[in-house]
């Protein structure tokens, strides 16, 4: 809606008539950067009721309620597409988690692999940049964001019915034919130094797995995530998936 420019994501259910409470960071964004005052239409979404319009009935430096009015626009679930990434220095981090998210990603899965270099991420901080991708790019679903895990732990109890697309840099500048299946599926980006031998060698080993190339060149990690993605949508498609509310 033209009138409510500034869209929030909340912790709080979302109905008409609904009292939504902010949190103080909240209050200080709309009130003391935006300088947005009572009366105002704010779009508040929750990942799980679809966008409301709200209006705001209390500012302050502090705190602020909203009130929500009607729905405009129902819950759109993203595809079944997981992406496993090791953890890279912080702004590319950074960089990687909110463009899957513009591009509709289901889960983040970051993985400590052996060769990874890099400081130990923060939950919350993957939890923040990809709630503040959502607001920013109009969804209304913000993707799962898991623990920091070992890359062997996940492969160990990975599902069955998930197919493990492998970003794998030996197949650069090969020709082959690729054929990605609708149904359940998670993209695997390797860290900087790319996969051990013997992380290579599991990996190759699983049913689930579907090696890949991204073209004649090596790619950056998070560009790798991008091109990945941006293949797996192209064969497979934003329409797959139950998109109802």
């Amino acid at each position: 809606m033209a009138e409510a420019k500034i869209r929030l994501f909340v912790d709080h259910p979302l109905c008409p008539a609904q009292t939504v409470p902010l949190s103080r960071d909240q209050a200080h964004y709309l009130f003391g950067v935006m300088r947005q005052r009572e009366g105002a239409k704010v779009l508040l979404f929750n990942g799980k009721d679809g966008e409301f319009l709200a209006t705001i009935a209390e500012a302050d430096k502090r705190k602020g309620l909203l009130i929500c009015e009607e729905r405009t626009r129902a819950l759109e679930l993203p595809p079944d597409i997981w992406i496993l990434f090791a953890p890279l220095k912080k702004a590319r981090t950074d960089f990687l988690v909110e463009k899957v998210v513009e591009l509709g990603a289901a889960r983040l899965v970051p993985v400590q692999t052996e060769f990874t270099n890099a400081e130990r991420i923060r939950d919350e901080k993957i939890r923040a940049h990809a709630v503040e991708a959502a607001e920013q790019c109009g969804a209304t679903y913000v993707p799962e964001a898991e623990s920091l895990q070992k890359l062997g732990a996940v492969l160990d109890n990975w599902p069955a019915d998930r197919a493990l697309i492998f970003c794998d840099e030996a197949l650069a500048g090969r020709e082959h034919s690729l054929k990605i299946n609708p149904g359940p599926a998670a993209i695997l980006i390797g860290p900087e130094g790319g996969f051990s031998p013997e992380e290579r060698k599991k990996i190759s080993s699983m049913p689930q797995a579907l090696p890949i190339s991204l073209g004649p060149r090596i790619l950056r990690a998070e560009t790798a995530a991008l091109a990945a993605l941006t293949m797996w949508q192209s064969q497979v498609g934003d329409w797959y998936g139950d998109q109802d509310a």
